[in-house]
């Protein structure tokens, strides 16, 4: 090998090294299918609750990755898809939530799969709150791992 043949496949190495580290580094879901939840992104939006959806796919991810129950929320400006978290879960909690209830919801608002989707951290119905995650957003269910 000469040492531009050298050159050459040390610079393409580095590349294909970076890029590995630079996907290694991007947010992706979680365990358990769980989705990135960001902080700085954090909203509060009030409305009525459309649907109540239980979602899963191959391997549970379910659609846009988010496996579990799914709120379908219509608020003054919108209707945004809301992903509450695993169903045995919030049905262990006893947390119920039905068509027609008015919700208030703090959640990650993210984009997934080119849609906005609202990951919840805590609901309100009428006088009832429950917490599905802690204030970094790291889910209740996964007993403290990401």
């Amino acid at each position: 090998m000469t040492i531009k043949q050298v050159s050459i496949v040390g610079a393409a190495l580095l590349v294909v090294g970076a890029a590995s580290f630079a996907l290694a580094q991007a947010p992706r879901a979680g365990r358990q299918g769980s989705p990135i939840y960001d902080v700085k992104t954090e909203t509060t939006i009030k409305g009525t609750v459309e649907a109540v959806e239980t979602i899963a796919g191959p391997g549970g991810r379910g659609r846009r990755g988010l496996g579990g129950t799914h709120l379908v929320v219509k608020t003054e400006t919108e209707k945004l898809e809301v992903h509450m978290g695993p169903t045995a879960y919030l049905a262990e909690k006893q947390i119920a939530i039905a068509t027609g209830d008015a919700v208030e919801i703090l959640g990650s608002r993210v984009t997934i799969d080119e849609e906005p989707v609202l990951i919840a951290r805590q609901i309100t119905k009428g006088d009832q709150t429950w917490t599905l995650r802690d204030a970094s957003g790291r889910p209740l269910w996964s007993g403290g791992r990401r």
